[in-house]
């Protein structure tokens, strides 16, 4: 391969050809190459208090992995030494249910970092599935740190998002985005910022982002009496959960073909991996979430990297570890933690 296209191939499954993004990226001349660290998204923990369907970590109320005390200090001493990683992104299972998620909280914002937790809106209200310690506290939390919020709603329909998300889950994130809005969340100008996330509920691309969040926000709206900021239109990815689920429905080939024929060079070239580092549970660095789940680390002579070994130098020249789920990522108008890249 030319070395004008610094890309590693990874597969785990064999895939025809026409499901190979690298060639994908060959033919199409997009060069996949890192532009910047501009955010660090750490998964906290698996456990959660939820067990969806479509979740590419596959968490749920059984799961124990962690960042330790020492990963956490870690992670604080990265943003502190490393002034140009403007946003910490923390993501799980519910990252709420780490026992040093308040610390980490109160050290970015102190370090004036831009914090965004990656909220399902009932943890709330269900408090820790293992301990059953409460959670009530969080809105208020969140509101004092000025973290921002970005809650997942498969829709805006009861229907939809309990098929997805389970029985009962529509009715608490509705009562969850209430009490977010009473604390000033979603409202304009008030600096507290409140955003949802849409998947689709099956082997389907988004609706355009613009058209589905006026459509959100006037039906909760008038419904609920529910605000928020900005929707954000996130791709299922052929992975994990969701993978085994096209799978056993037989729709995985036809569900890739759907994203291969989609692919767009311009979704590519504002790819998140290109700007992000993701961190997992145990401290190991990935080009993105999605490699985490699939265990593709950012390596060294074949190593896997730890934030023990964190060096923004050597991430900026790294290569990109790409495969076929990548596609998930530029299909369309494309998909990030931040929803569509063009």
């Amino acid at each position: 391969m030319s070395a004008a296209f610094p890309l590693v191939v990874e597969t785990h499954d064999p895939v025809p050809a026409r499901h190979s993004f690298t060639r994908t990226l060959c033919e199409r001349r997009v060069n996949l190459t890192p532009l910047s660290i501009d955010t660090l998204q750490v998964n906290l923990t698996k456990l959660c208090n939820q067990a969806c369907r479509h979740c590419h970590v596959d968490a749920s109320p059984a799961r124990t992995e962690a960042l330790s005390r020492e990963g956490i200090e870690r992670i604080a001493a990265i943003l502190a030494a490393h002034p140009q990683i403007q946003t910490l992104d923390l993501t799980g299972g519910a990252p709420e249910l780490h026992p040093d998620f308040d610390w980490l909280v109160e050290r970015a914002a102190a370090l004036h970092r831009r914090v965004m937790v990656r909220h399902n809106l009932t943890v709330t209200f269900d408090g820790h599935p293992q301990s059953g310690a409460s959670k009530a506290y969080l809105p208020e939390f969140f509101a004092r740190h000025r973290v921002e919020v970005v809650s997942s709603l498969p829709y805006y329909q009861e229907l939809f998002t309990d098929k997805q998300r389970g029985s009962g889950v529509f009715g608490k994130s509705i009562d969850g985005l209430k009490q977010l809005n009473a604390l000033g969340y979603g409202a304009e100008n008030s600096g507290l910022v409140l955003d949802l996330v849409f998947n689709p509920v099956g082997p389907y691309l988004p609706a355009p982002q613009a058209s589905l969040e006026a459509d959100y926000k006037r039906v909760l709206l008038a419904q609920y009496g529910v605000v928020f900021n900005r929707l954000f239109t996130i791709t299922n990815m052929p992975i994990n959960r969701f993978a085994l689920h096209l799978r056993k429905a037989g729709q995985y080939d036809s569900y890739m073909d759907k994203l291969v024929g989609a692919f767009n060079p311009s979704a590519a070239e504002n790819a998140m991996c290109r700007s992000l580092i993701s961190v997992g549970p145990d401290g190991t660095l990935y080009d993105c979430d999605f490699n985490q789940q699939l265990g593709m680390p950012v390596q060294r002579d074949a190593k896997p990297l730890t934030i023990f070994d964190f060096d923004a130098k050597e991430l900026l020249a790294r290569r990109i570890r790409v495969a076929n789920h990548c596609f998930g990522c530029t299909a369309g108008a494309g998909s990030s933690c931040g929803g569509a890249t063009t």
